[in-house]
Protein backbone atom coordinates (compact mmCIF):
# COMPACT_ATOMS: atom_id res chain seq x y z
CA UNK A 1 0.00 0.00 0.00
CA UNK A 2 1.04 3.61 -0.37
CA UNK A 3 1.51 5.18 3.08
CA UNK A 4 1.81 8.32 4.33
CA UNK A 5 3.64 9.11 7.28
CA UNK A 6 3.23 12.48 8.91
CA UNK A 7 5.16 13.50 12.01
CA UNK A 8 7.16 16.38 13.21
CA UNK A 9 9.66 13.72 14.71
CA UNK A 10 12.32 13.17 12.30
CA UNK A 11 13.34 9.57 14.46
CA UNK A 12 9.81 8.40 14.92
CA UNK A 13 9.56 9.10 10.61
CA UNK A 14 12.76 6.80 9.95
CA UNK A 15 11.92 4.25 11.99
CA UNK A 16 7.96 4.03 10.53
CA UNK A 17 9.73 4.42 7.21
CA UNK A 18 12.32 0.97 7.84
CA UNK A 19 9.14 -0.90 9.00
CA UNK A 20 6.81 -0.39 6.07
CA UNK A 21 9.43 -0.62 3.67
CA UNK A 22 10.51 -3.79 5.42
CA UNK A 23 6.43 -4.89 5.25
CA UNK A 24 6.44 -4.50 1.71
CA UNK A 25 4.77 -1.08 1.68
CA UNK A 26 5.63 2.19 0.09
CA UNK A 27 6.03 4.82 2.26
CA UNK A 28 6.36 8.62 1.94
CA UNK A 29 6.96 10.68 5.27
CA UNK A 30 6.93 14.58 5.90
CA UNK A 31 7.81 16.16 8.74
CA UNK A 32 4.69 18.65 9.32
CA UNK A 33 0.49 18.62 8.80
CA UNK A 34 0.62 21.21 6.21
CA UNK A 35 3.01 19.69 3.81
CA UNK A 36 1.05 16.62 4.52
CA UNK A 37 -2.18 17.77 3.59
CA UNK A 38 -0.68 19.39 0.34
CA UNK A 39 1.01 16.08 0.09
CA UNK A 40 -2.04 14.02 0.22
CA UNK A 41 -4.09 15.91 -2.34
CA UNK A 42 -1.16 15.37 -4.92
CA UNK A 43 -0.38 11.39 -4.65
CA UNK A 44 -3.65 9.98 -2.23
CA UNK A 45 -2.06 7.51 -0.44
CA UNK A 46 -4.18 4.26 0.80
CA UNK A 47 -3.35 4.69 4.14
CA UNK A 48 -2.14 7.65 6.44
CA UNK A 49 -0.75 7.23 9.68
CA UNK A 50 -0.50 11.15 11.08
CA UNK A 51 0.87 12.04 14.54
CA UNK A 52 -1.30 13.97 16.73
CA UNK A 53 0.24 16.82 17.87
CA UNK A 54 2.50 18.60 14.59
CA UNK A 55 2.87 22.04 13.74
CA UNK A 56 0.73 24.43 11.21
CA UNK A 57 -2.05 21.09 11.31
CA UNK A 58 -3.03 19.23 13.70
CA UNK A 59 -3.59 15.39 13.30
CA UNK A 60 -7.04 16.30 13.63
CA UNK A 61 -7.13 18.76 10.96
CA UNK A 62 -5.75 16.68 8.53
CA UNK A 63 -8.20 13.67 9.54
CA UNK A 64 -11.13 16.06 9.02
CA UNK A 65 -9.82 17.78 6.01
CA UNK A 66 -9.38 14.16 4.23
CA UNK A 67 -12.56 13.51 5.23
CA UNK A 68 -14.08 16.22 4.32
CA UNK A 69 -12.65 14.88 -0.03
CA UNK A 70 -14.65 13.08 -2.35
CA UNK A 71 -13.03 9.97 -3.49
CA UNK A 72 -11.74 6.08 -2.54
CA UNK A 73 -11.76 5.52 1.36
CA UNK A 74 -8.63 6.43 2.52
CA UNK A 75 -7.71 4.38 6.62
CA UNK A 76 -6.14 6.98 9.18
CA UNK A 77 -4.26 6.25 11.59
CA UNK A 78 -3.86 8.80 14.67
CA UNK A 79 -0.45 8.60 16.61
CA UNK A 80 -0.32 9.94 20.10
CA UNK A 81 1.78 9.56 22.83
CA UNK A 82 -1.60 10.42 25.42
CA UNK A 83 -3.44 6.74 25.50
CA UNK A 84 -6.17 7.95 27.45
CA UNK A 85 -9.89 7.29 26.09
CA UNK A 86 -10.65 10.99 26.00
CA UNK A 87 -8.17 11.06 23.43
CA UNK A 88 -8.57 8.10 21.54
CA UNK A 89 -12.47 8.74 21.10
CA UNK A 90 -11.94 12.54 20.26
CA UNK A 91 -9.39 11.61 17.34
CA UNK A 92 -12.28 8.61 15.90
CA UNK A 93 -14.66 11.58 16.28
CA UNK A 94 -12.60 13.35 14.09
CA UNK A 95 -12.85 10.46 11.54
CA UNK A 96 -9.83 8.24 12.55
CA UNK A 97 -9.87 4.66 11.79
CA UNK A 98 -7.36 3.31 14.04
CA UNK A 99 -4.83 5.01 16.72
CA UNK A 100 -1.01 4.01 17.83
CA UNK A 101 0.40 4.88 21.07
CA UNK A 102 4.05 6.32 20.35
CA UNK A 103 6.98 4.99 20.95
CA UNK A 104 5.53 3.04 17.48
CA UNK A 105 5.83 -0.86 18.26
CA UNK A 106 6.36 -3.09 15.16
CA UNK A 107 3.41 -5.35 16.15
CA UNK A 108 0.92 -2.76 16.75
CA UNK A 109 2.01 -1.24 13.43
CA UNK A 110 1.51 -4.76 11.14
CA UNK A 111 -1.38 -5.34 13.33
CA UNK A 112 -3.22 -1.94 12.17
CA UNK A 113 -1.84 -2.28 8.74
CA UNK A 114 -2.96 -5.64 8.31
CA UNK A 115 -6.72 -4.00 8.91
CA UNK A 116 -6.15 -0.92 7.07
CA UNK A 117 -5.52 -3.37 4.03
CA UNK A 118 -9.07 -5.39 4.68
CA UNK A 119 -11.07 -2.45 5.34
CA UNK A 120 -10.07 -0.86 2.11
CA UNK A 121 -10.31 -3.25 0.33
CA UNK A 122 -13.74 -3.42 1.28
CA UNK A 123 -14.18 -0.03 0.23
CA UNK A 124 -12.78 -0.30 -2.79
CA UNK A 125 -15.24 -3.20 -3.61
CA UNK A 126 -18.18 -1.12 -2.72
CA UNK A 127 -16.93 2.38 -4.63
CA UNK A 128 -16.82 -0.07 -7.69
CA UNK A 129 -20.44 -1.71 -6.89
CA UNK A 130 -21.71 1.93 -6.53
CA UNK A 131 -19.87 2.78 -10.14
CA UNK A 132 -21.78 -0.38 -11.69
CA UNK A 133 -24.84 0.64 -10.01
CA UNK A 134 -24.22 3.89 -11.47
CA UNK A 135 -23.75 3.02 -14.97
CA UNK A 136 -26.47 0.34 -14.61
CA UNK A 137 -28.92 3.32 -13.33
CA UNK A 138 -27.66 5.63 -16.42
CA UNK A 139 -27.64 3.26 -19.25
CA UNK A 140 -31.59 2.19 -17.79
CA UNK A 141 -31.98 5.88 -17.89
CA UNK A 142 -30.79 5.92 -21.37
CA UNK A 143 -32.76 3.15 -22.93
CA UNK A 144 -36.09 5.11 -20.80
CA UNK A 145 -34.95 7.74 -23.74
CA UNK A 146 -35.05 5.49 -27.01
CA UNK A 147 -37.09 3.92 -28.85
CA UNK A 148 -37.00 0.29 -28.73
CA UNK A 149 -37.52 -0.81 -32.47
CA UNK A 150 -34.77 1.87 -33.97
CA UNK A 151 -33.12 2.60 -31.22
CA UNK A 152 -33.75 6.41 -32.02
CA UNK A 153 -34.60 8.89 -29.09
CA UNK A 154 -38.49 8.56 -28.54
CA UNK A 155 -41.34 11.11 -27.12
CA UNK A 156 -39.70 11.19 -23.66
CA UNK A 157 -36.42 12.07 -25.06
CA UNK A 158 -38.31 14.37 -26.48
CA UNK A 159 -40.33 15.95 -24.15
CA UNK A 160 -37.50 16.42 -21.66
CA UNK A 161 -35.50 18.13 -24.27
CA UNK A 162 -37.79 20.22 -26.08
CA UNK A 163 -37.23 22.47 -22.39
CA UNK A 164 -33.94 23.08 -23.20
CA UNK A 165 -34.11 23.99 -26.62
CA UNK A 166 -36.92 26.70 -25.90
CA UNK A 167 -34.86 28.03 -23.11
CA UNK A 168 -31.54 28.16 -25.45
CA UNK A 169 -33.75 30.04 -27.69
CA UNK A 170 -35.32 32.37 -25.48
CA UNK A 171 -32.38 33.11 -23.48
CA UNK A 172 -29.41 32.60 -25.41
CA UNK A 173 -30.48 33.33 -29.01
CA UNK A 174 -30.07 29.96 -30.63
CA UNK A 175 -31.89 28.83 -33.42
CA UNK A 176 -33.02 25.36 -34.76
CA UNK A 177 -34.60 23.89 -37.64
CA UNK A 178 -36.90 21.30 -37.24
CA UNK A 179 -38.46 18.27 -39.82
CA UNK A 180 -41.06 15.93 -39.59
CA UNK A 181 -40.09 12.90 -41.97
CA UNK A 182 -42.71 10.72 -42.89
CA UNK A 183 -42.79 7.49 -44.83
CA UNK A 184 -44.88 7.28 -47.53
CA UNK A 185 -47.90 4.83 -47.71
CA UNK A 186 -46.60 3.11 -45.08
CA UNK A 187 -49.88 1.77 -43.83
CA UNK A 188 -50.16 -0.08 -47.42
CA UNK A 189 -46.34 -0.86 -47.33
CA UNK A 190 -47.85 -2.99 -43.81
CA UNK A 191 -51.13 -4.33 -45.41
CA UNK A 192 -48.83 -5.28 -48.97
CA UNK A 193 -45.46 -7.16 -46.95
CA UNK A 194 -46.60 -7.24 -43.58
CA UNK A 195 -46.05 -5.58 -40.08
CA UNK A 196 -42.50 -7.20 -39.54
CA UNK A 197 -41.43 -5.88 -43.11
CA UNK A 198 -42.89 -2.57 -42.07
CA UNK A 199 -40.65 -2.61 -38.69
CA UNK A 200 -37.53 -3.61 -41.15
CA UNK A 201 -38.62 -0.21 -43.39
CA UNK A 202 -38.73 1.79 -40.28
CA UNK A 203 -35.30 0.66 -38.82
CA UNK A 204 -33.50 1.16 -42.30
CA UNK A 205 -35.07 4.73 -42.49
CA UNK A 206 -33.76 5.21 -38.86
CA UNK A 207 -30.49 4.57 -39.52
CA UNK A 208 -30.10 6.19 -43.04
CA UNK A 209 -31.41 9.49 -41.24
CA UNK A 210 -28.35 8.98 -38.47
CA UNK A 211 -26.20 7.99 -41.13
CA UNK A 212 -26.67 11.01 -42.88
CA UNK A 213 -27.15 13.52 -40.21
CA UNK A 214 -24.30 15.67 -38.48
CA UNK A 215 -22.75 15.49 -35.05
CA UNK A 216 -25.48 17.22 -32.80
CA UNK A 217 -28.55 16.83 -34.49
CA UNK A 218 -31.29 15.09 -32.98
CA UNK A 219 -33.16 12.32 -34.34
CA UNK A 220 -36.71 11.11 -32.85
CA UNK A 221 -38.90 8.43 -33.86
CA UNK A 222 -42.44 10.77 -33.20
CA UNK A 223 -44.94 8.24 -33.54
CA UNK A 224 -45.70 5.20 -35.73
CA UNK A 225 -43.81 6.02 -39.56
CA UNK A 226 -42.95 9.95 -38.44
CA UNK A 227 -39.77 10.60 -37.42
CA UNK A 228 -38.51 14.25 -36.26
CA UNK A 229 -35.04 15.93 -36.93
CA UNK A 230 -33.46 18.90 -34.99
CA UNK A 231 -31.26 20.65 -36.71
CA UNK A 232 -28.95 23.29 -34.44
CA UNK A 233 -27.96 26.85 -35.71
CA UNK A 234 -29.45 26.01 -39.36
CA UNK A 235 -32.12 28.27 -40.99
CA UNK A 236 -34.81 26.72 -42.98
CA UNK A 237 -33.02 26.58 -46.46
CA UNK A 238 -30.44 24.83 -44.62
CA UNK A 239 -31.88 22.54 -42.91
CA UNK A 240 -34.20 21.63 -46.11
CA UNK A 241 -30.47 20.87 -47.88
CA UNK A 242 -30.05 18.44 -44.82
CA UNK A 243 -33.51 16.65 -45.07
CA UNK A 244 -33.16 16.52 -49.59
CA UNK A 245 -30.24 14.39 -48.94
CA UNK A 246 -31.61 12.62 -46.43
CA UNK A 247 -34.67 11.52 -48.72
CA UNK A 248 -32.56 10.81 -51.43
CA UNK A 249 -30.65 9.05 -49.39
CA UNK A 250 -33.58 6.80 -48.12
CA UNK A 251 -34.88 6.27 -51.73
CA UNK A 252 -31.66 4.72 -53.36
CA UNK A 253 -31.91 2.26 -50.71
CA UNK A 254 -34.10 0.82 -53.24
CA UNK A 255 -36.69 -0.98 -50.93
CA UNK A 256 -39.53 -2.61 -53.45
CA UNK A 257 -42.93 -0.39 -52.25
CA UNK A 258 -45.75 -1.12 -54.94
CA UNK A 259 -47.75 1.21 -53.45
CA UNK A 260 -45.67 4.84 -54.27
CA UNK A 261 -45.04 6.25 -57.87
CA UNK A 262 -41.23 5.66 -57.65
CA UNK A 263 -41.65 1.63 -56.83
CA UNK A 264 -39.42 1.79 -53.86
CA UNK A 265 -39.76 3.44 -50.19
CA UNK A 266 -39.43 7.10 -49.91
CA UNK A 267 -40.18 9.62 -47.51
CA UNK A 268 -41.62 13.22 -47.43
CA UNK A 269 -40.73 15.85 -45.17
CA UNK A 270 -41.77 19.41 -43.89
CA UNK A 271 -39.85 21.67 -41.79
CA UNK A 272 -40.12 24.97 -39.60
CA UNK A 273 -37.53 26.91 -37.62
CA UNK A 274 -37.72 27.44 -33.83
CA UNK A 275 -36.03 30.98 -33.23
CA UNK A 276 -36.17 34.50 -31.12
CA UNK A 277 -37.74 36.34 -34.36
CA UNK A 278 -40.75 35.12 -33.44
CA UNK A 279 -42.43 34.29 -29.95
CA UNK A 280 -43.43 30.77 -30.51
CA UNK A 281 -43.25 27.51 -28.54
CA UNK A 282 -42.00 23.92 -29.48
CA UNK A 283 -45.88 23.27 -30.62
CA UNK A 284 -46.43 25.83 -32.86
CA UNK A 285 -43.22 25.00 -34.60
CA UNK A 286 -44.31 21.15 -34.43
CA UNK A 287 -47.80 22.57 -35.98
CA UNK A 288 -45.49 24.56 -38.59
CA UNK A 289 -43.99 21.46 -39.95
CA UNK A 290 -46.41 19.31 -39.64
CA UNK A 291 -48.85 21.29 -42.13
CA UNK A 292 -45.79 21.67 -44.21
CA UNK A 293 -45.16 18.02 -44.30
CA UNK A 294 -48.78 17.37 -45.38
CA UNK A 295 -48.50 20.06 -48.30
CA UNK A 296 -45.83 17.61 -49.56
CA UNK A 297 -47.99 14.57 -49.44
CA UNK A 298 -50.60 16.81 -51.35
CA UNK A 299 -48.22 18.19 -54.17
CA UNK A 300 -47.23 14.39 -54.72
CA UNK A 301 -45.22 12.65 -51.73
CA UNK A 302 -41.26 12.06 -52.11
CA UNK A 303 -40.56 15.89 -51.37
CA UNK A 304 -39.14 18.50 -49.02
CA UNK A 305 -41.55 21.27 -48.35
CA UNK A 306 -41.04 24.11 -45.44
CA UNK A 307 -43.34 26.42 -43.54
CA UNK A 308 -41.56 29.91 -45.21
CA UNK A 309 -42.83 28.52 -48.81
CA UNK A 310 -46.37 29.01 -47.60
CA UNK A 311 -45.64 32.05 -45.14
CA UNK A 312 -44.13 33.67 -48.38
CA UNK A 313 -46.98 32.46 -50.85
CA UNK A 314 -49.68 34.24 -48.28
CA UNK A 315 -47.76 37.36 -47.93
CA UNK A 316 -47.99 37.81 -51.95
CA UNK A 317 -51.31 37.06 -51.92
Amino acid sequence: MRILVADDEQSSRLIAEVVLRHLGHVPQSVSNGIEAWETFRACRPDVVISDWAMPGLTGLDLCRNIRAQPGDYVYFILVTSHGGRANILEGMHAGADDYLIKPLDTDDLQARLVAAARVSSLYQQLAGQQRELQQLNDDLAELARRDPLTTLGNRRALTEDRELLEARVNRYGHSYCIALVDVDQFKTYNDTYGHQAGDEVLCAVAAELRTQARSGDALYRYGGDEFLCIFPEQSVSDGAIAVERMRVAVEQLSIPHLGTRTGVVSVSAGLATLDSSRQRSMNDVLKEADDALYRAKQLGRNRVEHAEERLHATAEQ
